[in-house]
């Protein structure tokens, strides 16, 4: 400007041409000057819309936490939702809006839906940025996995997102122990206190605290490596292990963790040691999984499993199905009423007759994808059970309860094709390890699974009693295929002796490989005999979970050394319908951006 009033003034002396020309030079200022002014302001609005924009993806975020928070409160709010809105509706998912006191009014959809509107951090008051999400539960039932799609908004500008939800578990882990101590069902150590509580079944670290000298300690080894991360509700003893994953204590102490005497210090590849994180608690069973073979109430169970009842032997074959051997098993999907009870053909047919669960070759059916096959013991005589015997006979003339095996006076079963042993344990010659009453091997009533085999699918296997594994257990595909076993009792690996001491092992077992997410509710993943010979190595490429530590061996003299690999595939999915804690929270797995489902104005977005 300063330049053009010098310039005016030079040409004022001019003849006529120099009014013009001061006109022309004025002209083009103020188009500079507006141009200039319109470069502010779209500035200004552009700045104003990138917060905006910013800002409509933090509100869409902050709706997830909402979310989370939910569930955290009531693990069953899955549950509710819009069925109307459109990521919901087009998935098949099934959902309650919530009424009265407990309406969320993020369930909004369409311009006359409602938004739930973050508040200010400064005045408490809304402000301007508010949230809807919508639900698609789908994959609940199966993988335990929640899908939701979170809209934020903030002025004119709207950004959604999908994240996927899953409950921190046990599965978290490569390894997960309760009590850092062998199981006092078996080792027979403790008193039974006033609350009828075994006094090795408490914390090193608790008040009162656990005695290690009384109850004895099971420490992680100079030879143990876990490719994957550790966690103990205990106080754990460590010599010289490598921790290639965290490891997490709920121990409170300081030291978080002991080296034993004449123990060099462990290694520890992500931090210096142990963090702290409170504990999570397991079931006192798995019964809860029993539910979900009910065929009588869609609405919680709308894909029932199959059940069988007393000693199951099944053996998982490589081209997807499965062989079923059960005699006991009248109906395999029960309901309140035992008139209601049934037997598909997609469990298998019950009896002696041809591909029947009581005949000698058993029932050979597609593996249960993507659903639970549960095990449990055989009802009373006469009792309102759908598979309660009527008397207290055998089920057919193949099976039979033994009493006797080898030299020493034991109970068992047989299930036998004339002379020939179809399935029997104890097999011929072998010593059973003695237990409490209540944790006899081989009940010939009991609710146990006896496996083995190649799974191609998803599944997950769980016990009332125990679980065998009696050889190895293997995926077809270790990028597709997932499977769970849950026992109440222990998880065994069958490892049989035939002498009372000594290494007289049967089988001729050596190495043992199982791919699967274990979980061990009230005991213990341990190898039967494990100080008796040694077996070779023990592969787990999976999960383990226990309420106590188990032992699989000697070091350097009997039963197995250790091979443990994360199945890292755990920390987005489970498999279906696994055990979860009593009290869980849900992590975000994965977040995604995607287009915009709502606009401003609440309609549905482009």
């Amino acid at each position: 400007m300063t330049s053009l009033l010098r310039l005016s003034r030079r040409l004022r002396s001019e003849d006529g041409i120099a009014l013009p020309t001061v006109f022309g030079l004025g002209l083009v200022m103020l188009m500079l000057v507006g141009g200039a002014m319109t470069v502010s302001l779209r500035g200004i609005k552009s700045t104003s819309t990138n917060e905006d924009f910013n800002g409509a993806l933090a509100a869409a975020y902050a709706g997830i936490e909402e979310y989370q928070s939910r569930l955290a409160n009531d693990a069953t709010y899955q549950k509710y939702g819009n069925p109307a809105a459109p990521f919901t509706s087009g998935t098949g998912s099934t959902v309650n809006l919530p009424t009265g006191a407990a309406t969320n009014p993020a369930f909004g959809i369409g311009t006359s839906g409602t938004w739930a509107w973050i508040p200010s951090a400064v005045t408490g008051v809304n402000s301007t940025a508010s949230y809807r999400y919508e639900i698609d539960n789908s994959d609940y039932q199966d993988i335990g996995v929640l899908h939701l799609r979170s809209t934020g908004r903030v002025g004119e500008v709207t950004r959604s997102i999908v994240a996927d939800l899953k409950q921190d578990g046990f599965i978290d882990y490569l390894w997960f122990t309760n009590y850092e101590v062998s199981d006092p069902a078996y080792t027979g150590r403790g008193t039974i206190d006033s609350n009828g509580k075994n006094t090795c079944e408490r914390y090193a670290y608790g008040s009162p605290a656990r005695s290690d000298s009384t109850c004895g300690t099971i420490q992680f080894g100079t030879a143990d490596v876990f490719g994957g991360p550790v966690r103990s509700n205990d106080r754990m003893r460590i010599c010289q292990s490598t921790f290639h994953g965290p490891v997490i204590t709920s121990s409170p102490t300081t030291p978080k963790f002991l080296t034993p005497s004449g123990c060099s210090a462990p290694t520890f590849d992500v931090g210096t040691g142990p963090t702290y994180e409170s504990t999570i608690d397991m079931p006192p069973t798995n019964t809860e999984l029993k539910k979900e073979t009910r065929n009588d109430i869609a609405a919680e169970v709308p894909r029932p499993g199959c059940l069988y009842t007393g000693p199951t032997v099944i053996t998982l074959l490589s081209n997807g199905q499965m062989n079923i051997v059960s005699p006991w098993t009248q109906k395999t999907r029960i309901a309140a009423t035992v008139a209601g009870a049934t037997s598909p053909s997609e469990c298998g047919t019950p009896g002696t007759g041809t591909n029947g669960l009581g005949n000698v070759t058993g029932a050979t059916i597609d593996v249960l994808d993507l659903n639970i096959l549960y095990v449990q013991a055989v009802p009373a005589v006469g009792s309102s059970d759908a598979n309660a015997p009527a008397t207290s006979a055998m089920p057919n003339t193949n099976f039979s309860c033994t009493t006797t095996a080898g030299s020493a006076n034991m109970p068992g079963w047989a299930f036998m094709n004339g002379s020939t042993a179809v399935a029997r344990f104890p097999v011929a010659s072998e010593i059973v390890p003695s237990g409490a009453s209540s944790l006899v091997h081989y009940n010939c009533r009991g609710g146990d699974v006896y496996l083995k085999g190649v799974m191609n699918g998803q599944m997950t296997i769980a016990a009332e009693n125990y679980i065998y594994i009696t050889g190895d257990v293997t995926y077809l595909d270790k990028q597709d295929d997932m499977l769970g076993l849950v026992g109440t009792n222990a998880v065994y690996v069958w490892n049989p002796v035939s002498n009372t001491s000594g290494n007289s092992l049967l089988a001729g077992v050596t190495d043992r490989e199982i791919d699967a997410a274990i979980l061990s509710v009230a005991h213990t993943l341990q190898v039967q005999n494990y100080d008796r010979g040694q077996r070779g190595t023990l592969t787990i490429f999976g999960a383990i979970a226990q309420k106590f530590r188990g032992s699989v061996g000697v070091a350097g003299t009997a039963g197995y050394t250790k091979d443990y690999q994360y199945d890292t595939r755990f920390r987005n999915t489970a498999p279906p319908k696994f055990l979860t804690p009593v009290s869980t929270t849900y992590g975000v797995t994965q977040f995604a951006t995607v287009p915009a489902a709502f606009i401003h104005t609440g309609a549905d977005g482009p």
